[in-house]
């Protein structure tokens, strides 16, 4: 059956209707469109928001996570209303209400090996949103084997990138441009190193922007080139892609074939330590590289005085919050200050999340401080499960 634009919808799209280049057979080919959107987040907010408003007619949503407070900033999708919904399910009723004459799909949970290649199939554009290297891998090998344009952004503090990623269509993909992720822990996510909300709206905005050129068949997408944009300057720049003849997923003898056989867990590894004086002369580990935030308030609260509590995070963070027991030194200023830590305690290492301070954990165990324990979550997870009252960010 032909797909047709009735008369609200007519209305709706008008100023669409007035560009030569959309038109009314362009609105059409938006409105048999299907659109999977990855993360229900930073870039994933202001991409559906825009793809409903233009007329997609089917936007699917894949998110496995939960409203939190310090999301609202640059996930425009959520408000205080919907804090502790899963993210599906708050950016489902969100776009819904932008654009009632849409279809929203929501696809509560991850984005597996099991799942992703049906899953994409389903969908005529992917439009990564993703904000781990994990399932941003996963996402692109899946595209590629289902032969699917995948629109990538990314976004770092000030920084953000752009492109479409389509060897069925003559360009690249996202392993032909990053063959390999980076070892754990070496890139800060935005958790970690921060983000300017509006760089996030800017650069899905962008995604959005592509993925109806390709659904309209307009202009030049992206392929095979990547956007650069620098908002402190401001300043973009595009580099052009070549495709890698030896890539893994799209080169010219392909390993990776089947998803379920590939391993994309590798975020999970310990990183190694990126900071010197290593001494393969230390002794031991006496005590678990990790403990849980229960396990540090317990040991706080039963025996002070055989451990030390030690905050590695910025100045500005322990402005936001911090536990009072903790002794602040910042990461960088670890090495410099060996001297000056107790050999014979109990040394509990936190951050933000865990990141950091897994770290300097391993650092310190290899410079011969056999005591030393991560705490597993960092102050994020003192706050959510030891102190509520706490200031987050």
């Amino acid at each position: 059956m032909a797909v047709e634009l009735s008369p609200a919808e007519l209305t709706r799209y008008s100023r669409h209707l007035l560009l030569p280049e959309v038109g009314l057979a362009g609105q059409v080919k938006l409105k048999a469109a299907r659109v999977l959107v990855v993360g229900a987040g930073g870039l994933g907010s202001p991409a559906a928001l825009y793809l409903a408003a233009a007329g997609v007619g089917t936007i699917g949503l894949a998110d496995f996570d939960f409203v939190e407070s310090h999301n609202l900033q640059r996930q425009l999708l959520h408000d205080d209303t919907t804090v502790g919904q899963p993210k599906t399910t708050s950016a489902a009723a969100r776009l819904r209400a932008t654009n009632p004459l849409i279809h929203v799909i929501p696809h509560e949970g991850r984005v597996t090996a099991a799942n992703a290649l049906s899953l994409f199939a389903a969908y005529d554009v992917i439009v990564d949103g993703a904000d781990n290297f994990p399932t941003r891998y996963l996402a692109s090998d899946a595209a590629v084997l289902a032969c699917r344009p995948l629109v990538f952004g990314s976004v770092h503090q000030f920084e953000g990138q752009v492109a479409v990623f389509a060897p069925h269509l003559g360009g690249p993909c996202h392993r032909c441009l990053f063959p390999a992720p980076p070892p754990a822990g070496a890139v800060p996510n935005c958790g970690e190193a921060g983000v300017l909300g509006a760089l996030c709206g800017i650069i899905g905005s962008l995604q959005a922007l592509e993925t109806i050129k390709i659904l309209v068949g307009i202009g030049t997408p992206l392929i095979g080139r990547l956007l650069l944009a620098d908002l402190l300057v401001p300043a973009f720049r595009t580099l052009t892609l070549a495709r890698d003849p030896a890539c893994a997923v799209c080169g010219q003898a392909p390993t990776i074939r089947d998803l379920r056989t590939e391993n994309y867990d590798f975020a999970c590894t310990v990183p190694p330590s990126p900071l010197s004086m290593s001494n393969s002369n230390s002794s031991p580990p006496d005590c678990p590289l990790e403990i849980s935030v229960e396990e540090t308030q317990r040991l706080l609260a039963t025996t002070p005085d055989t451990v030390a509590l030690i905050d590695v995070r910025e100045p500005h963070e322990l402005a936001i919050c911090r536990i009072p027991a903790a002794q602040a030194i910042p990461m960088r200023q670890i090495p410099e200050r060996l001297a000056t830590l107790p050999r014979d305690k109990h040394l509990l290492i936190h951050c933000h999340h865990g990141g950091r301070s897994l770290r300097v954990t391993e650092f310190l165990r290899a410079n011969g401080f056999p005591n030393v324990s991560n705490v597993a979550g960092g102050i994020a997870a003192w706050a959510e499960r030891i102190e509520p009252s706490m200031a987050r960010y």
